[in-house]
C-alpha cells in the first residue's frame, strides 16, 4: 500500500483523466462524491438526485466518475472529491499517520467464499489442496480473516496447503464459473451475481468477523471525509449524511425507488436483480456508532495481529474521533 506521502505526490503528478480542474474548491453548497464503475455509490446517488434529496438538504450533489480504487484514493487525498467510499482500515491508517479523517458507515455487506452448488467442499477443512481464488491481494482484510479462521478451526495453512490465485474480482468470478477454480473469495456484488447461476456461499466475511469478536454486522466500508471538509463545509456534509440515509430508507421501503437504480446494476435477469437488491438492503447500517466503534476496535486489533504495520500502519488503536455522527460533531 502506498504511503500517504507517496499518494499525495502521485496525485500532484496525476494527469487528471477525471475532467476536473485543480485546485479550486467547490462551493460550499456542492458536494462531490467519487463513484467507481458499477459501484453501488452510483445507486444511492441516483436516488438522491431523482428525489431531490440533495436540494432538500441544502446542497447540490456532484457525482465524479473515477476509474478504480487507486484513482479514487488519489482523488480523495488530492482534494478533487469531497468523499469516496473506502475501507475502515485505510481510514484508520490515514488517521494514525496524522491526517484528519472521518468515517461515515456506508454498508455492512462484505464478501463471501463461493463454491459451485454441487461442490464437495462443505466445510473450511475441505479447502485443503483446492484451487482458491482471492480478490484483493495478500493483504486484503477478508483474506487475512479467512486464512486465520481456517487455521484456527481446521488447522490448515492455506498459504501452503491450497493452490492460491490472487486477481481481479471479475476475472476470478469468471474462472470460478469456468471450473478453473474450486472456490473464490469475492466481493459481495460478484457473490450475488453468482448465486442465480447455482453457486453457494461456504462462509461470509460477516460470519468470520463474529468469530473474531464482532457483536453484529459491522460496517467495514464507509464514506471517508477529510477533517477540513467537515469543518469548512459542515452544513453541506451534514446535509449529505441526511440525504444518504434518506436514500437508503427509500430503497428499503419504496420499490419504486429502484426504478432509477436498476439500469445502473447490469443485472441481466430478475434473479440477479433480486440478489443484488437483497444484499444491498441487508447492508444498510442500523447500529449505534458506539457499537460500530467498539467492534471496529476489536477488528483493528485482530488485523494488526494478522497484517501488522504493513496493513494498519503505526497506530495501535483506531484514531480518536474517526467516526462521523452526521450531527456536526465530526
Amino acid at each position: 500500500m502506498l504511503s500517504r506521502r507517496a499518494l499525495l505526490a502521485t496525485a500532484a503528478l496525476w494527469p487528471l483523466p477525471f475532467g476536473l480542474a485543480r485546485p479550486a474548491r467547490a462551493a460550499a453548497s456542492t458536494f462531490r462524491v467519487g463513484s467507481l464503475p458499477f459501484g453501488t455509490v452510483s445507486w444511492e446517488a441516483a436516488v438522491i438526485k431523482a428525489r431531490g434529496l440533495d436540494s432538500a438538504n441544502g446542497f447540490t450533489l456532484d457525482v465524479v466518475k473515477l476509474a478504480g480504487n487507486d484513482a479514487a484514493r488519489i482523488a480523495f487525498l488530492g482534494g478533487q472529491v469531497d468523499t469516496i467510499v473506502g475501507d475502515l482500515l485505510w481510514a484508520a491508517r490515514l488517521g494514525n499517520e496524522g491526517r484528519s479523517i472521518r468515517f461515515f458507515p456506508y454498508s455492512t455487506t462484505e464478501g463471501s467464499l463461493m463454491v459451485p452448488g454441487d461442490s464437495p467442499i462443505r466445510t473450511l477443512a475441505d479447502l485443503k489442496g483446492k484451487r482458491l481464488g482471492v480478490a484483493g491481494g495478500p493483504l486484503d482484510k477478508n483474506w487475512l480473516l479467512l486464512k486465520a479462521q481456517v487455521r484456527d478451526t481446521a488447522g490448515i495453512d492455506l498459504e501452503t496447503q491450497a493452490d492460491l490465485a490472487f486477481g481481479a474480482p471479475p476475472l476470478l468470478a469468471l474462472k470460478l464459473e469456468q471450473g478453473e477454480l474450486d472456490a473464490g473469495l469475492l466481493y459481495w456484488t460478484y457473490c450475488a451475481r453468482l448465486e442465480p447461476k447455482g453457486f453457494r456461499r461456504l462462509i461470509g466475511s460477516d460470519d468470520i468477523m463474529r468469530a473474531f469478536g464482532a457483536t453484529g454486522s459491522m460496517a467495514l466500508i464507509g464514506y471517508l471525509l477529510d477533517g477540513e471538509t467537515v469543518k469548512e463545509k459542515s452544513e453541506t456534509v451534514e446535509g449529505f449524511a441526511r440525504a444518504s440515509k434518506a436514500a437508503k430508507e427509500a430503497l428499503a421501503n419504496d420499490p419504486k425507488a429502484w426504478d432509477v437504480v436498476r439500469p445502473l446494476m447490469a443485472a441481466d435477469d430478475e434473479a440477479t436483480f433480486q440478489a443484488l437488491k437483497r444484499d444491498f438492503l441487508a447492508g444498510i447500517p442500523r447500529r449505534p456508532l458506539a457499537t460500530e466503534r467498539s467492534d471496529g476496535e476489536k477488528l483493528f486489533g485482530v488485523m494488526a495481529r494478522l497484517g501488522g504495520e504493513r496493513l494498519v500502519g503505526p497506530g495501535a488503536t483506531l484514531p480518536p474521533g474517526l467516526y462521523f455522527d452526521g450531527g456536526g460533531n465530526g
